[in-house]
């Protein structure tokens, strides 16, 4: 945990946020895998984190904002608990650490919401994403799960994102430490990236390299030869020469904060000419994209920043041709690169997605475009210094998509469909780093981790 003072300090920030009533922030419980005794490894709910630090299942927090007070719903251990688990403090010295001076038997907030509802007082809840935590809302508010939604609270909803998307020194501090654990997992991945390798070996040696660095990778690893692919968690691939590996994985600390890194790297360790060529047009729109970062701008530019120098790139190889600006304008270089170019990231690796992408990506200045690529962007609005993101650029050789446009003839006036046959061993490449947006700039965070043809060549064949 932070120090007690960070977590007062961040209630009584939300608490002026809110205008009335009671906020309700309910911790996570046990998940069972296959059999009630045996659970996937518990992960705390990120916004109880953010402002209780607890991390112990069956807990639940409400701040009071009209009468200044917070307190913490949960019992303490039995003496069957402590057969199994040791001894476990108090429930009111685990509180205490959040600065939290009122306790109460996690029960008790049964009454609590009771009597709140009663009065008529405004509860402030977030939206839900776990079934458990779904029923167990049923059960407070007395009503089918279907009517949670209308508790759950645009004001606190606002409120949460306003906080959590400016990074204080000391989260800034711990996603350092999950970038260089990722350093680890990285380069390891590299160097193991040879020539009759199951990607399950690496996919799992790295894994292992973040559980015994910090805590559980950040989401499932992507690690894949077939990188055109985006999300890909199938690791049953011979790794053969001719072909690129995409790594696509990050690390939590200890205290749940996360890293996000791609790298994309030739199978036995040397690029052939063609792979060089395209790795290097994405390297350049991540590193454009690095040089133009700063407070003020929209993320969408950033976007399309990318998205212009992916075009351009692949213009001079003949796989593009006509008006760039044109072509990114009408969407036609989103044939390679069809998703967007990064996300927010801290105590989620997609951070707070569960309140909602439009809220944290989006404002009532920019909205969401329904354009096929620009769509899925996570990220558009104007940055912040203290933001952290991601910068993810791609070129990817999708064989559905590419037969699907080719048959219609989509932007056959910007596509050279000939020519990407000869392409299409490549699968895919993406580079991707964490950044922090500063005052002046940015800064990509963690102790670098290769990303140049040069570095990656050497770093494979030493």
């Amino acid at each position: 945990m932070f120090k007690s003072e960070v977590y007062i300090k961040r209630r009584n920030r939300l608490r002026n946020m809110v205008s009335s009533g009671l906020i309700l922030i309910t911790g996570n419980q046990e998940s069972s895998m296959n059999y009630p005794a045996n659970t996937y490894h518990f992960r705390q709910d990120s916004n109880f984190l953010y402002y209780f630090g607890m991390d112990q299942p069956d807990l639940a927090g409400v701040l009071d904002v009209d009468e200044d007070r917070d307190i913490i719903f949960g019992n303490d251990v039995t003496m069957d608990d402590i057969i199994w688990m040791g001894p476990q403090p108090l429930m009111k010295d685990r509180a205490s650490e959040a600065g939290v001076q009122y306790t109460e038997p996690l029960d008790k907030i049964n009454e609590y919401i009771s009597d709140a509802l009663s009065n008529h007082r405004k509860i402030h809840i977030l939206p839900p994403y776990r079934g458990e935590t779904l029923i167990q809302l049923e059960k407070l508010f007395g009503v089918h799960h279907d009517e949670i939604r209308k508790f759950i609270s645009e004001e606190l909803i606002k409120a949460v994102v306003k906080m959590r998307s400016v990074k204080d020194e000391y989260e800034i501090n711990e996603i350092e430490k999950a970038v260089d654990i990722a350093y680890e997992m990285h380069t390891t991945a590299m160097k193991m990236a040879q020539p009759g390798v199951v990607e399950r070996e690496i996919a799992g040696v790295i894994e292992g390299i973040s559980l015994s660095l910090g805590g559980p990778v950040s989401f499932p690893v992507i690690l894949s030869i077939d990188g055109q692919t985006l999300h890909n968690h199938y690791h049953g691939n011979v790794l053969k020469e001719g072909r690129m590996m995409v790594t696509d994985a990050g690390a939590e600390t200890t205290m749940h904060y996360a890293s996000d890194i791609t790298r994309t790297v030739p199978v036995g360790g040397k690029f052939n000419q063609k792979q060089k060529d395209i790795y290097e047009i994405v390297l350049k729109a991540n590193v454009n994209v690095i040089e133009s970062i700063k407070p003020g701008i929209l993320y969408r530019d950033m976007h399309l920043l990318a998205a212009k120098t992916i075009a351009g790139g692949l213009k001079s190889l003949g796989l593009m041709k006509g008006d760039v600006e044109e072509a990114v304008k009408l969407g036609a270089h989103a044939l390679f690169f069809p998703h967007g170019l990064g996300h927010m990231m801290g105590l989620d690796v997609h951070d707070m997605e569960g309140l909602g992408e439009n809220y944290v990506g989006y404002d009532d200045q920019i909205k969401r475009s329904d354009q096929f690529g620009l769509a899925f962007l996570r990220l558009a609005r104007k940055l912040e210094t203290g933001f952290v993101l991601t910068d993810e650029p791609g070129i990817y050789f999708i064989p559905a998509l590419i037969d699907q446009w080719r048959e219609t003839g989509k932007f056959k006036d910007f596509i050279n469909y000939d020519k990407i046959k000869s392409f299409m061993d490549i699968g895919g490449i993406r580079i991707e780093d964490d950044i922090l947006v500063t005052e002046s700039g940015c800064r990509v965070l963690g102790k670098p981790i290769p990303k140049t043809v040069d570095e990656i060549e050497t770093i494979m064949t030493q």
